[in-house]
């Protein structure tokens, strides 16, 4: 269509020019041996034919040029914005009053070089403060929070390719957290705090973006072992905080089961599921997580049997007293239940605690989710639970949200 666009717009000015010719006056031109004007032949235009093919030449070579800084075959591009507005009151004062307006903004890039590896880079940016991005003893964390501060950064980054097999897989990359190495999915329930991901973010399942590496086996019979090891900066040294986690577990479509031991290394720490006495993790930094996860969903959808997914983590020290801590989930969801792809959700737990904490922690949140269209939802959102402030007395939190998530 370009090509044909050019052509017309040299053409067009010469057709025009030719209808102005007086065809009895070029005759007599022609048959009176005085005149001095040239009869018109196969020559009379080539100047001006040359010139269209240059400008022709030139469309294309920039056509290619455009082709070549396109995206690889290969590459595949999604993204997502979500839009957070919302607000917690606490006991304390502590956030009241805090209304905020935030949003988050991702892409995903996989790449595939063979058709059975995956280079994957997420882009992000956001502008979440306050008790959206904060590891509090309030647990508020959003699991969309991001605090970029409006500048792109890449969040994440790795190269995946299958070794002998399609069994054997190998994760290797500078910015990765332990649960995209693990070979089982630990939970199914779908959460708006990041404290309720992975069947309780505590101790065991509590990761952090570093450099790692890792292994994972799928059995075709549902079976599933994985070990990787994240390491900060200046990596796999003495002195680095270290996680290194392996997993096993059993997977059929209906039910799922498995159990993680994680052990941390130099004072690595990481969890939005906690207390404040479980936050503060005496002893010299390093720790035995084990943590234990379930989950089954019903055969069909829109019924009032939820898909059910729980968990439970305990976490040992080597400090003389608070040494252990413990913490349980449990989530749910149900679907189709009042319309076509809209789902509720209702999560509750315990934060990991000390034995001897004198308040109980407890967490919860329930939403609804609705489906305005095949890319656009919105959810509602309430949750709160108890903990302990920063007083050391007992306080509630509740929170308020209306989350809005645009997918493309």
């Amino acid at each position: 269509m370009l090509v044909a666009g050019a052509s017309l717009s040299l053409i067009t000015p010469l057709v025009a020019q030719a209808s102005d010719v007086n065809i009895e006056e070029m005759n007599s031109y022609s048959n009176s041996s005085k005149s001095s004007n040239k009869q018109f032949d196969s020559k009379t235009f080539s100047n001006e034919i040359a010139n269209a093919n240059e400008r022709v030449d030139g469309i294309e070579s920039r056509l290619n040029e455009f082709e070549a800084g396109g995206f690889s075959d290969t590459t595949v591009l999604d993204g997502k914005a979500i839009f957070d507005v919302g607000s917690v009151d606490t006991d304390d004062d502590t956030y009241t009053g805090q209304t905020e307006f935030m949003y988050t903004y991702t892409l995903n890039l996989n790449t595939s070089f063979t058709g059975d590896d995956n280079l994957y880079t997420r882009i992000k940016t956001g502008n979440h403060s306050s008790w959206s991005k904060t590891k509090s003893v309030y647990n508020t964390y959003l699991s969309s929070g991001n605090g970029n501060g409006d500048f792109l950064k890449v969040d994440k980054i790795w190269y995946t390719t299958p070794v002998g097999d399609t069994n054997h897989t190998v994760t290797i990359g500078p910015k990765i957290e332990n649960y995209y190495m693990h070979a089982t999915t630990p939970s199914i329930y779908e959460p708006v705090l990041k404290a309720f991901t992975l069947g309780g973010n505590a101790a065991a399942y509590g990761a952090s973006t570093s450099p790692g590496v890792g292994w994972a086996y799928t059995a075709d019979n549902g079976f599933a072992i994985s070990s990787n090891v994240t390491s900060k900066n200046p990596v796999l040294t003495d002195q680095a905080a270290q996680s290194w986690a392996t997993q096993v577990g059993y997977t059929q479509p209906k039910y799922s089961v498995s159990a993680l031991v994680n052990m941390k290394y130099n004072g690595w720490t990481d969890s939005y599921f906690q207390s404040a006495d479980g936050k503060a993790r005496p002893g010299d930094g390093n720790s035995t997580n084990i943590g234990l996860r379930g989950w089954w969903r019903p055969d069909d959808p829109g019924t009032a049997m939820p898909s059910i997914s729980v968990g439970f983590d305990t976490s040992e020290t080597d400090a003389a007293s608070n040494s252990n801590t413990t913490a349980y989930f449990v989530g749910l969801n149900w679907t189709d239940v009042i319309n076509a792809d809209d789902k509720i959700g209702l999560a509750f737990g315990q934060p990991q605690k000390v034995e001897g904490e004198t308040v109980d922690p407890f967490l919860y949140e329930i939403y609804y989710k609705y489906k305005v269209n095949d890319s656009v939802t919105l959810t509602p959102t309430i949750f709160g639970g108890t903990s302990k402030n920063s007083a050391g007395a007992e306080a509630d939190m509740t929170g308020y949200l209306l989350q809005t998530t645009f997918k493309f």
